[in-house]
């Protein structure tokens, strides 16, 4: 199973991006942190206050959902955040790093859960505000740098999604997964032929 995230700061399209994958057939895991917020806030909680077990919740989901078991036959996830995700979220909130997320953080890492490249969905010039999302696109900027700045700190490569007509930034995502599965195909096709080769012959 090869586990690809998306990630972008909010407003850009990213959640949008993930729902046509999974039109298309793709295997997808649903953000957390907006399932969090959507659940205290229908349980008449302020959501964005200061919960001190806020980003804990959200780590917890993102766990749970990483380890359930992946459809049949599924090659490729596509994830929808990560706890990386959840690092750049304390950091930009200020707020401190649990020791959930810290551990969290470290075994993605070093298990090596998700492929090396991270698709960043770049911003499209406006923020529409929702009960969920409350940023302006002037700080949602300032968020994006810290999505980019964790990502690479943790050694990943970031993939730009630039603005666009939805069906094209798909099509770009899309595009990328089906170029690194063939790349990968091949390279398991090419290690299998030197492994017959240098087998010995008892003929």
């Amino acid at each position: 199973m090869k586990r690809y995230i998306i990630t972008g700061t909010p407003g850009a399209g990213k959640t949008t991006i993930v729902a046509e994958l999974a039109a298309r057939g793709h295997a997808v895991v649903a953000e957390a942190a907006t399932d969090v917020i959507e659940r205290q806030l229908a349980l008449g909680r302020d959501a964005h206050g200061h919960d001190p077990d806020f980003v804990d919740r959200i780590v917890a989901l993102q766990r749970h959902r990483l380890d359930e078991p992946t459809a049949d036959g599924a090659a490729v996830q596509v994830h929808d955040r990560s706890v990386l995700c959840t690092l750049a979220l304390a950091r930009y909130a200020g707020l401190p790093v649990s020791d959930l997320l810290a551990a969290e953080v470290d075994r993605v890492i070093r298990k090596r859960l998700f492929q090396p490249q991270v698709f960043l969905v770049r911003p499209i010039g406006f923020v529409t505000p929702t009960a969920v999302r409350r940023i302006t696109y002037e700080l949602s900027l300032v968020f994006e740098r810290f999505h980019e700045d964790v990502y690479r700190e943790h050694g990943f490569e970031l993939v730009d999604v630039p603005p666009a007509p939805v069906p094209e930034r798909v099509a770009t995502v899309d595009g990328h997964l089906l170029a690194w599965s063939r790349s990968a195909a091949r390279n398991r096709n090419g290690d299998a032929a030197r492994g017959r080769a240098t087998r010995p012959s008892w003929g």
